[in-house]
């Protein structure tokens, strides 16, 4: 499998979707999902099914980070944040 350079990547670039890691390590799609449910089920990465739009149009994929990473909080207010 592709597991190592994968996790590699997602070591060095943080949280990521899927259709970008196969584009960033040069791995098929469908060969980077069945890496990623493989690394999953180590519990070596959390992942997650995602929806975004782009152009109005659905795209589902799947956001993945390194297991036991926080990824660094957005810039602005937040919900329920007193002014």
């Amino acid at each position: 499998m592709h597991n190592a350079p994968i996790l590699q990547y997602l070591k060095q670039h943080g949280q990521h979707l899927d259709a970008e890691i196969a584009v960033a390590t040069g791995i098929p799609l469908q060969k980077v999902r069945l890496s990623l449910s493989d690394l999953s089920a180590r519990g070596e990465i959390s992942q997650c099914s995602v929806t975004r739009f782009n152009d109005g149009k659905p795209f589902v994929g799947t956001l993945c980070r390194v297991a036991g990473s926080i990824p660094p909080s957005t810039p602005g207010r937040k919900p329920g944040a007193k002014s």
